[in-house]
Parts: C-alpha cells; structure tokens; sequence
C-alpha cells in the first residue's frame, strides 16, 4: 500500500506550496506497523464517509490534509481540515507524520 500525505493552507501554506508530498510505502515496514497503518486507514476511512461538518469561516488559517491511499491499483483520497477532523483521521495523520520523518 502507498499512502500520500499533502497539506495545504494555514499560515505555512507559501511554504508548504513548495514542499513534495510525503510518501510512505507500506512495503518498507514491519508487518506490525503495516498492520497498523491499514488499520488506522480503515478507521479514518469509515469516519470520513460518515461526513463532517462545515469548515468555520473563523479558521481561515486552518491547515487542510489530502491521503491518498494506493493499493491494488484502486485509490482512494481522505480529505479533512484542523476543524473538521474525526479523532480516526487524527490518529492516521499522526502515524503517517510519524513514518514519515524517518524516512
């Protein structure tokens, strides 16, 4: 599984805007840790079909996360912001974050 983190916005977004997307390979881990990362992509997934609410026009600021999740040549893309993120995608975003800086 191949998973791609984007961000956008926030009071970083000129910054971010000229960053690559972080890329995580679940092939590159422990069976353990990719168990957990489908885990984790299930959970988020089931929560974001669930739906959220509306983005505040008071958090212009607020950062938004693309995951982009490739695996059998299906993909699917999880999209949340600081203010309406479900507490599974959290958990993902963190995990990935996690991966990811050690790579």
């Amino acid at each position: 599984m191949r998973i791609t983190l984007v961000t956008d916005g926030g009071l970083a977004a000129t910054v971010l805007a000229g960053l690559p997307p972080q890329v995580l390979d679940t092939d590159t881990l422990s069976e353990e840790a990719a168990a957990e990362l489908r885990q984790l992509v299930s959970a988020a997934a089931r929560s974001v079909a669930k739906g959220t609410e509306e983005p505040s026009s008071l958090a212009r600021d607020a950062m938004s996360y693309s995951i982009t999740v490739e695996e059998g040549g299906h993909a699917s893309v999880l999209v949340q912001s600081d203010t309406t993120m479900s507490p599974e995608f959290a958990a993902l975003l963190r995990r990935l974050k996690e991966h990811t800086a050690r790579q």
